[in-house]
């Protein structure tokens, strides 16, 4: 965030976070968040104050957009080296670790992370963060007598999906948790975990009135802000990781049937902007293209951080295109390292080629397979995980019992999904794999390690967040 110098602290807390509020100006993506405190000065009219954010629609976008910024610079889905498709991938199968030991990554590689860690802090007070404001934005808009309900409703249905999409991985990554829902900070430092499905019940109502609220079709046509398919989209996933399987497919249905996206079959036009099978991705600076080429593509070995694990690779069918397309080599003339190449332009360009795609048409294909599998719908099941593989230059699936498909479908997450916001591993969390898969290959793998720990300074500040999750 860019924050004013002022020396004030505002201490304002996130929900059993301690923070200090920014005020930012409009040119540099502005954003309040609204503090109970009273402030003791008065603010200089360049600033905006919490009434005047949302008095019209431009300083309320411009509130959300500090949002979107903040998940694509400094939290979860961050494509920078703190974000889950690094880290995760370490904590997976897909990454080797380079760098330095004793580093939150090397933890994640050797499954020694500690609730001390500040990785772990991380991705929990960063994820709050943006929980908080995505609430701040909800109760200003609620709150304001200027803006009509016209206005107020597709912003409004942006803020309730990005708290829900939050909560979905905070969940996923701790187990039960507290949902926020407020900004007031006498109820939040005293919050509780829920258990799971109460998380979920939540997260499904949130993106319910999402969908209520977003409008038909982004706008500007870059797919940069959800719509109601975004939303009915992430409830299809949601839905699956909730056993929900009927719902599931139902809402995979929407998207697949709306017309609205296709596969794209050239691989190397699958993460351009324009690309028919995104559903929701996040624009960078203008000139910049993704963190995810800066942190993956290297052009020489040895790697300085990160490369894909060579089993990983050799794991892919030679036929698959998508080992062709997606997945670079550097060399030092004996030894060959590979990375993911999804993502080409690691340099700024006249103006962004490449934004960091968050949900794409071939999930929700897969989603709907799996959905289909737990249902015996083998036939339907067998022939959406086909047409992932076709554009792969793959043969249609031979997968032909339940467990068979299920098998194949967890393949084609694996080879589709690789260094993609840790898309591997939550899905391997998902479909109880995760031991199967990493104890074999992970010496410090333990079956608790399915969760993270809680941070221990969370645990200090509000102790009604205990018990801490098993094995830490």
């Amino acid at each position: 965030m860019y924050f004013l110098k002022s020396n004030i602290d505002y201490n304002c807390s996130l929900p059993f976070i301690k923070i200090k509020a920014s005020i930012i100006l409009l040119g540099m993506s502005l954003f309040l968040f609204s503090c109970e405190q009273n402030l003791e000065i008065e603010l200089p009219n360049s600033q905006l104050t919490g009434v005047t954010v949302f008095e019209d629609t431009a300083t309320a976008n411009a509130a959300l957009a500090e949002l979107y910024v903040q998940l694509r610079d400094n939290t979860l889905v961050t494509g920078s080296s703190t974000g889950l498709g690094v880290m995760m991938g370490l904590y997976a199968d897909e990454l080797d670790y380079y760098s330095y030991p004793g580093q939150p990554a090397f933890n994640f590689y050797n499954h020694t992370v500690q609730p001390t860690d500040l990785a772990v802090g991380f991705y929990w007070n960063n994820g709050y963060k943006v929980i908080y404001g995505a609430n701040a934005v909800i109760e200003g808009l609620r709150n304001s007598t200027v803006l009509s309900e016209e206005e107020k409703a597709p912003l409004m249905g942006q803020a309730y999906f990005i708290r829900a999409y939050v909560h979905f991985y905070l969940l996923n990554l701790f187990g039960g948790i507290p949902y926020i829902e407020s900004t007031d900070y006498t109820v939040n430092s005293e919050v509780s975990r829920l258990m799971e499905i109460e998380v979920y019940q939540k997260i499904i109502a949130d993106l319910v009135t999402s969908q209520s609220l977003l409008e038909e079709a982004d706008s500007l046509g870059e797919h940069i802000y959800p719509t109601k398919i975004t939303a009915t989209a992430f409830l299809a996933k949601v839905y699956l990781f909730n056993e929900q399987w009927t719902l599931a497919k139902a809402a995979a249905n929407d998207v697949i049937n709306s017309g609205q996206f296709s596969i794209v079959q050239d691989l190397d036009s699958v993460f351009l902007p324009e690309s028919s099978s995104t559903l929701w991705q996040l624009k960078p600076p203008f000139g910049n293209n993704t963190l995810e080429a800066q942190i993956f593509i290297f052009e020489s070995g040895p790697p300085s951080f990160v490369s894909l694990r060579p089993d990983f690779v050799n794991d892919f069918d030679a036929a698959d295109l998508r080992r062709q397309h997606w997945i670079g080599e550097a060399t030092d003339g004996d030894n060959t390292w590979y990375f993911p190449n999804k993502y080409k332009l690691r340099l700024p360009t006249e103006s962004s080629q490449e934004y960091s795609v968050l949900l794409r048409l071939e999930e929700i294909y897969l989603i709907r397979a799996e959905a289909d599998a737990k249902l015996n719908n083998l036939s339907d099941a067998r022939s959406d995980i086909s047409i992932v593989r076709q554009r792969a230059g793959l043969e249609n699936t031979t997968a032909n019992t339940q467990q068979e498909i299920l098998d194949a479908i967890s393949k084609e997450r694996k080879w589709e999904f690789f260094a993609e916001q840790g898309l591997r591993w939550f899905y391997l969390k998902h479909s109880n794999r995760a031991s199967l898969i990493l104890e074999p290959i992970k010496t410090g793998w333990r079956e608790t390690d399915i969760l993270l720990p809680l941070p221990q300074e969370e645990l200090l500040l509000n102790p009604n967040l205990e018990p801490q999750n098993p094995g830490y």
